[in-house]
């Protein structure tokens, strides 16, 4: 009977952790195909709509939130995807657990150095590695503000096994050597390993270089070890550096956006209402009623560039206003008709408004 309510205890346990195991493909609404591209997508929507400072209190959208952080943070991860794939998010937990260190309870204790183990002290030396490839990545405003795949052929050298064999590994190691009866002297020299000789193949792989938005000049995407190969150790990363190239119409200061618009003096005068196309298409409307002085300064809010790190702030699009004067002379009849219709007098103000002063010589 005892063995019958184990085995059944048991079998409520599994069933309960299997319940407990979250579909993160359903979360995203992706399928389990879906790429890269597409989970990333998904998830900045779906984080966009439960995000906590667009639904307070709401206790459901929190925990949906939660949940869809949790999918984008396994469904990102290739490592993590598989084992996810395999074995449900129980088997990440397990994962995890396997992935502990026995010495690290001595490193915190002992600070890292516990009788010689724990911490880097098992480490004889560390791997060398080869250099790190920089590029630059031209991109445009419209890639910063909408976000953008590029596909990059990209050659780097590749170790391959050839005939003979070379020294490698070689470091400086402490030698006893005995020099008399009873003598004994200790000193530095260097040991070499013999390893397969190597020659050096270009391979060509394909990047998909992502450009998420509300990206910034001179950030770096990273692609691990598709650097400079190292003969003896590990390649260096290669880097994608962003280079953003001058807009006609805009300009980017920050998460804002800045822009100017000429009018004429009859729109400056009366007011006007005009359409600008945004970065992604879209049209925002402007509408001035009554003067616009030449240099006037009108902000539109949260038609600027994302944040990078939240994309829920965003920032705003600066419009700074010409006035274009018209360009013929008025007759003697046309000129008294306008100085009688602005009712305005005539008045010349000097003042020094310069910060520079000009000192003639």
């Amino acid at each position: 009977m005892k063995a019958v309510l184990v085995v059944a205890c048991c079998l409520l346990l599994l069933s309960a952790v299997a319940l407990a195991d979250r579909d993160f493909y359903k979360i995203l609404g992706v399928k389990r195909s879906a790429s890269k591209r597409d989970i990333k997508k998904a998830y900045r929507k779906l984080a966009i709509q439960y995000h906590p400072d667009k639904n307070p209190d709401n206790e459901e959208a929190a925990q949906k939130f939660q949940d869809i952080g949790a999918a984008y943070e396994v469904l990102s991860d290739e490592e993590k995807r598989k084992i996810y794939d395999k074995h449900g998010e129980e088997g990440l937990k397990n994962a995890a657990g396997q992935q502990h260190d026995p010495f690290d309870m001595f490193s915190s204790m002992f600070g890292g150095s516990f009788f010689g183990f724990g911490g880097n002290q098992r480490r004889e030396r560390e791997t060398p590695k080869g250099a790190d490839v920089v590029l630059d990545l031209a991109v445009s405003l419209e890639d910063l503000y909408n976000g953008q795949f590029f596909e990059i052929l990209h050659a780097k050298p590749v170790p391959k096994p050839t005939s003979g064999t070379r020294k490698c590994n070689c470091r400086m190691e402490m030698k006893t050597q005995q020099i008399a009866p009873g003598q004994f002297q200790m000193m530095n020299a260097q040991v070499c390993d013999e390893c397969q000789n190597v020659k050096m193949v270009i391979e060509h792989v394909e990047l998909d270089v992502e450009v998420e938005p509300g990206m910034v000049e001179g950030q770096e995407l990273v692609f691990t070890a598709e650097g400079e190969p190292h003969i003896d150790g590990d390649p260096g990363d290669l880097k994608f550096r962003i280079r953003t190239q001058k807009h006609p119409r805009f300009q980017r200061s920050g998460n804002n956006l800045l822009t100017n618009v000429t009018i004429s003096l009859r729109d400056s005068l009366v007011g006007f209402s005009m359409e600008i196309e945004h970065l992604d298409g879209h049209k925002v409307t402007v509408e001035r009623k009554g003067i616009t002085p030449h240099g006037t300064v009108h902000r539109i809010k949260g038609e600027g560039m994302m944040q990078y790190d939240n994309n829920l702030v965003i920032g705003d699009l600066y419009i700074t206003f010409d006035v274009h004067y018209p360009e013929r002379q008025f007759t003697e009849d046309e000129a008294d008709r306008l100085i009688e219709l602005l009712r305005q007098d005539s008045s010349q103000q000097i003042y020094n408004g310069l910060e520079a002063q000009f000192v003639p010589k």
